[in-house]
C-alpha cells in the first residue's frame, strides 16, 4: 500500500472536486468495476463483454441499422479514421467550424493528404442549416461534412439532426465528433443519417480515459471499400471483421473501460432509460446557467445553443481565466480554462460526470467569494 500511497499523493496530493471539460470525476460503480481482475481478450468471457457493451450502446445511441465499434483510443483516433477510411485521397471534406476541435477536424483533414473546406462561424454561434445548404451548393463535389456537435471550447451545441438532415440530401457523408456530447446530448444515428458518429469514454460517460466508441453506418463501410491505404490501426473495416467473427477487437482492447461503459449503461436502463438520463444532465447544466446569471456573469454561447456538458463564462474585465482556475484550485475545486483563441477571456465549467447538487452549491459559493476577492484586489 506505501507505492499505492506515494502515487496517490503525487496526483491527488489534496481533496478536489472536479468540473472540468474532460477526463471527469467517474462514477463510483465504475471505479469499483475496474476493479475486476484481467482475463484475455480472446476468452468467451471477453466476447461476451464486447457483444454485450456493444448492444447496449447501439440501443442508446439508435443505431439499429449501424454497426458499434469500440477502439483503444482517444475521440480523436475515430476522427482520423472517418478521413483514411472513407474519402479518397485528395479527396475534399467540408469541415464546419465552430470552435478549437472544429479545427483540430480540419487539421486532421489536412495532414491525411486530403483537403478542407471550411464553413467557419464566429465563436459562440452554431453553424445554421442553411449556411450549411449554401456552402454544399457553392461545392458540390465534397465527399464529406464534418460537425462538431459539442464544442467544449465555447460551450455551444450544433443543431446536428437538422445539419445533418441537409447533408444527406445532399448526397454527403456525415462525420460528428460527438466525444463532449454523446452520453448528454440525443444522438439519433439511422433516423438522422449519420454515417459516423463518435466519442470517448472520460466524458458524459463518466469512465477514465482511454475506450473510443463510434457507431458507422453501411453507407460508410461500402465508401471505405473503395479507399486504399486506409492505415491498419484504424481501419474500420478491420474492426467490423473481427466484431462479426469475434466479438472482439484487432489489437488489444481496454477492458477495464469497456467494463465502465457496460455499467454505466446498465445504470442508465436502471435510471429509467436513456431520456431519464439525458433529462439528469439537461436539469444540471441549466442550473449551473443559472448560478451563472445570478452572479452577473455572461455566457459565452449564444442563447438556445447552450451545451448540455459545460458552460463557457466571459471572464470579468480586469480578470484573466487562469487567476480564476488558480483560485478556485486553492479551494479544492478543479474547473477549467478557457480555450483556444478565448483562452484568456473565458473559463470553463464542466457538468460532466459524478457530480451532486451539493458539490454544485458549493462550487457557486466559492467562484462567487473568489471572483469578490479578485474584484476588490
Amino acid at each position: 500500500m506505501d507505492v499505492i500511497n506515494e502515487v496517490k499523493a503525487m496526483v491527488w496530493p489534496k481533496k478536489r472536486k472536479l468540473f472540468t471539460a474532460g477526463p471527469v470525476a467517474c462514477f463510483p460503480e465504475v471505479l469499483e468495476a475496474m476493479k475486476i481482475q484481467m482475463f484475455s481478450h480472446r476468452s468467451p468471457e471477453y466476447r461476451e463483454l464486447h457483444r454485450d457493451t456493444t448492444k447496449r450502446l447501439a440501443e442508446f445511441l439508435e443505431a439499429k441499422k449501424s454497426t458499434v465499434l469500440l477502439i483503444p483510443a482517444s475521440g480523436t483516433g475515430f476522427m482520423e479514421a472517418s478521413v483514411r477510411n472513407a474519402v479518397s485521397y485528395g479527396g475534399k471534406v467540408l469541415v464546419t467550424i465552430i470552435g478549437a476541435f472544429g479545427e483540430r477536424y480540419r487539421e486532421v483533414v489536412e495532414w491525411n493528404g486530403r483537403h478542407a473546406v471550411v464553413l467557419k462561424k464566429n465563436l459562440g454561434e452554431p453553424v445554421l442549416p442553411e449556411e450549411l445548404d449554401d456552402a454544399l451548393k457553392k461545392n458540390p463535389d465534397v465527399e464529406a461534412v464534418t460537425i462538431t456537435y459539442n464544442e467544449t471550447s465555447t460551450g455551444v451545441l450544433n443543431p446536428l439532426k437538422e445539419l445533418a438532415k441537409v447533408a444527406k440530401e445532399r448526397g454527403k457523408l456525415v462525420f460528428v465528433d460527438a466525444v463532449s456530447a454523446m452520453g448528454a446530448a440525443d444522438i439519433k444515428v439511422d433516423d438522422w443519417g449519420l454515417d459516423l458518429v463518435f466519442a470517448s469514454s472520460q466524458k458524459a460517460f463518466g469512465i477514465p480515459p482511454g475506450l473510443a466508441m463510434a457507431a458507422v453506418s453501411e453507407e460508410f463501410f461500402e465508401k471505405a471499400k473503395n479507399v486504399p491505404e486506409r492505415g491498419w490501426y484504424f481501419d474500420l473495416l478491420l474492426y467490423r471483421k473481427y466484431l462479426e467473427e469475434q466479438w472482439s477487437t484487432p489489437s488489444t482492447p481496454p477492458i477495464p473501460q469497456i467494463i465502465g461503459l457496460n455499467v454505466i449503461l446498465r445504470i442508465i436502463e436502471k435510471m429509467g432509460g436513456k431520456y431519464s438520463w439525458l433529462k439528469m444532465y439537461e436539469e444540471r447544466a441549466g442550473k449551473i446557467r443559472r448560478h451563472v446569471i445570478e452572479l452577473n456573469l455572461e455566457l459565452f454561447a449564444k442563447p438556445g445553443y447552450y451545451s448540455p456538458t459545460i458552460t463557457v463564462i466571459k471572464c470579468p474585465d480586469g480578470i484573466d481565466s487562469t487567476t480564476i482556475y488558480d483560485a478556485m484550485r486553492r479551494y479544492g475545486f478543479e474547473i477549467a480554462k478557457g480555450y483556444g483563441p478565448v483562452k484568456k477571456t473565458t473559463f470553463r465549467i464542466g457538468h460532466m460526470g459524478y457530480i451532486s447538487d451539493g458539490d454544485i452549491e458549493e462550487l457557486f459559493t466559492t467562484l462567487k467569494k473568489v471572483l469578490d476577492k479578485l474584484k476588490s484586489g
